[in-house]
């Protein structure tokens, strides 16, 4: 018996389909007066997908069953609903989420990354973790997933040349040092990769020398 099955049979539902319906259910549950409710069913979501799609420390997942949960993500936009509640999640949650953001991305047909192509086609979710940086909760749950976005040249160009990147003038001086110091990480990563693209803006040349190093 697969991996998936193995798991699913532990935690139901068990399709993909049936998965990420349970996932999209919860969330959309938050915005209701069962919100309590709903953020318990979430956490439980998010682990479940967390344990089918990155393992149990034993088993490996099968990747197919993995890319077609992705594909079922994006297809029911499970993906925004993600990143527009996460100042609604607990740490627990977001822990699972930072580990499920990373192996989502990662996931292509042929060679097309579907959640890149699905945030590409998103973008002002990536204006929106750029925000959550003023959020001291869920600031650097917010980083990591933006580092994992940048890593995709399509991704980081947008928010090299969005409007919202000029908020990172900002956070390099807030006086929370972790948040800060963050956000200048994730800031040096943006530069890097316009450098490495040759198409560096004058936004990233006109910021202070000081601060990037």
């Amino acid at each position: 018996m697969s991996f998936f099955f193995r798991m699913a049979s532990r935690l139901r539902p068990s399709t993909p389909e049936e998965v990420v319906r349970s996932i999209k259910d919860s969330f959309l549950a938050l915005h209701t007066r069962t919100h309590a409710k709903a953020l318990e069913e979430v956490e439980k979501n998010m682990s479940s997908l967390r344990l089918l799609i990155f393992g149990d420390g034993e088993v490996e997942p099968n990747e197919e069953q993995v890319l077609q949960i992705t594909l079922e993500i994006c297809k029911e936009d499970v993906i925004s609903l993600i990143v527009q509640d996460l100042p609604s999640l607990g740490w627990g949650v977001r822990k699972d989420l930072a580990i499920c953001w990373c192996i989502l991305l990662r996931q292509k047909v042929d060679e097309t990354y579907c959640c890149v192509q699905y945030l590409e086609n998103h973008l002002e979710l990536l204006d929106f973790l750029v925000g959550c940086y003023k959020n001291l909760d869920i600031a650097l749950n917010c980083g990591n997933m933006l580092r994992e976005c940048i890593k995709y040249p399509t991704l980081a160009k947008y928010i090299l040349e969005s409007g919202s990147f000029e908020l990172f003038f900002e956070y390099v001086e807030l006086p929370n040092f972790d948040i800060a110091s963050d956000a200048l990480n994730t800031f040096k990563i943006v530069a890097g990769s316009a450098y490495q693209a040759r198409s560096c803006s004058r936004r990233v040349l006109e910021f202070p020398l000081r601060a990037v190093f």
